[in-house]
């Protein structure tokens, strides 16, 4: 695999470029824009296509203008991918709450740009099988959509097992490598872990305890669903942990639903908290 400085040099070489005129070139963009840091001689070039030496932001935003090749590309030389700045901006963590700009070349990213006609908003469904198609699109923060041992969800509008927590018509991230189910104690209702389970019915969000050959599906306890005790694995599978979310807090709608689900499953007879299917 070539270095960083032997690419930027096959680009020269390309172009028919000498050393002399790269220096020439930067020499003029210095004058025109007055920032003397911008000449780039023949011997400091040299020194960073064969030596390795690292060129300054100056040097390299020169070199992508003389070289007709965008800054970005320059940086993925040395290891800095813009595309993935949604993903690294997750890693550091500031202790103030801030507003969050991106760069403009951080907005072409991989989504999902074609799904399953199957797909139906109303239900839960596992967005990384509805996938058909993905294409580069100007959004952010979803360039680790593609990558990685997640899937991804979308809790459907009618589906109101983690409400309030988790609320309907919410995408979900799924860390398929957790599917055993943890046992413990936990503090509050937001540290117990919530995963993403298939059923025979289709795909629920939920905390699940183990009894046995069975798996327990516990709602919220403000949910007007039910628990549901399943056979494990023939009935129910835990496809992953719930790790992301994004969701949106303004849906007048769920109250709604969450009645309208309440009266439809009263009228049912004996609760099902407990029964099996």
């Amino acid at each position: 695999m070539l270095s960083a400085g032997k690419k930027l040099r096959e680009i020269r070489y390309r172009l028919g470029l000498t050393l002399r005129d790269v220096e020439d070139s930067s020499a003029a963009l210095a004058q025109a824009r007055g920032i003397e840091e911008f000449i780039t001689n023949p011997s400091r070039l040299s020194d960073i296509e064969t030596k390795g030496v690292m060129p300054s932001i100056y040097r390299l935003y020169v070199l992508s203008l003389i070289y007709r090749t965008p800054l970005t590309d320059l940086l993925e030389f040395y290891g800095i991918d813009l595309r993935a700045a949604g993903t690294d901006f997750a890693v550091p963590s500031p202790s103030k709450t801030s507003i969050v700009e991106m760069p403009p070349e951080a907005e072409e990213v991989l989504i999902p740009v074609k799904l399953d006609p199957s797909f139906d908003s109303r239900t839960t469904a596992n967005l990384g099988r509805m996938i058909q198609h993905w294409g580069v699109v100007p959004l952010r923060y979803v360039y680790e959509f593609s990558r990685g041992n997640y899937t991804y969800g979308y809790v459907g509008s009618e589906d109101m097992t983690m409400y309030p927590l988790l609320l309907p018509g919410s995408f979900i991230q799924v860390d398929e490598s957790r599917t055993k189910v943890e046992e413990g104690m936990w503090r509050s209702e937001y540290e117990r872990p919530i995963y993403f389970v298939e059923t025979r019915d289709g795909y629920v969000c939920c905390w699940c305890s183990m009894k046995k050959a069975e798996i327990i599906l516990q709602p919220h306890p403000l949910s007007p669903v039910h628990t549901r005790i399943l056979k494990h694995p023939s009935e129910a599978e835990v496809l992953g942990q719930v790790v992301g979310v994004a969701m949106r807090l303004d849906h007048r709608e769920v109250s709604a639903a969450a009645g309208k689900q309440g009266n439809s499953e009263s009228t049912e007879g004996e609760p099902k908290e407990g029964r099996r299917p």
